[in-house]
């Protein structure tokens, strides 16, 4: 199927109130790049698509004109088994990916089967002057390191981050929230000790608070751990 034909595909599976939900939620993508294809739909057309014979040819087309397009374009990859040829495509796909939906939606097999893989390439994605390359690093660590893998030097590596990007912040935010679900006693000094900018410390007890995996006992701790805004 070519770039064409894609497009043509997505046009016809196009539900123009979703469109304009999409809009609302997606700031950093203009309205008029938003086709607005449901997610269930865009999985089946990846399926089909991730055997096609013009498959690398698509992934191949960026930077895509449609964010639907790039939504496509992370299922396709998401369903990559073999690690080697995943991680070649993730590297070639972050630098265009300019949402929070597309960065969060990637989440390739091959990832979950070899996590320790990953390590070196989060290292260096972290450490990236690009917003969702950032973010994606976070995500990553929060996806396959927060529980057996869980060490606090991968904690150490978030709150190291420091960004002006609200879409960097808020995963950090989202990182230290879980991790306080799933590793409370390893991860409260990182509140404990004031190691998260002010935001993001504050951003992630709220997340924490508003969680149903942390106790109320908890919540009303974190509470007390709030940084109060200076006059």
């Amino acid at each position: 199927m070519k770039r064409d034909e894609i497009v043509k595909e997505l046009f016809r599976m196009q539900d123009k109130d979703y469109a304009l939900m999409q809009v609302k939620i997606l700031p950093t993508v203009a309205a008029d790049r938003i086709i607005g294809v449901r997610t269930p739909a865009l999985r089946t057309f990846a399926k089909s698509l991730y055997k096609d014979k013009d498959r690398d040819a698509f992934l191949s087309c960026t930077p895509h004109q449609y964010f639907d397009e790039d939504q496509l374009h992370a299922f396709v990859i998401s369903l990559e088994k073999d690690f080697d040829k995943c991680i070649a495509e993730v590297e070639a796909f972050l630098p265009f990916i300019d949402n929070w939906a597309t960065c969060d939606q990637l989440s390739p097999k091959a990832f979950k089967k070899e996590p320790e893989k990953l390590l070196p390439y989060i290292r260096s994605w972290i450490k990236s002057d690009k917003t969702y390359t950032i973010r994606y690093a976070i995500g990553m660590l929060m996806q396959h390191f927060l529980d057996d893998r869980f060490d606090t030097k991968y904690a150490d590596m978030v709150a190291e981050v420091r960004s002006e990007e609200y879409y960097v912040n808020m995963m950090i935010a989202w990182y230290f929230a879980t991790a306080l679900a799933k590793q409370y006693e390893a991860v409260l000094p990182y509140l404990q000790e004031k190691r998260l900018a002010d935001w993001v410390h504050n951003k992630a007890i709220q997340k924490s608070v508003e969680s149903f995996r942390i106790t109320p006992e908890q919540k009303e701790y974190l509470k007390t751990l709030k940084v109060k805004k200076s006059k």
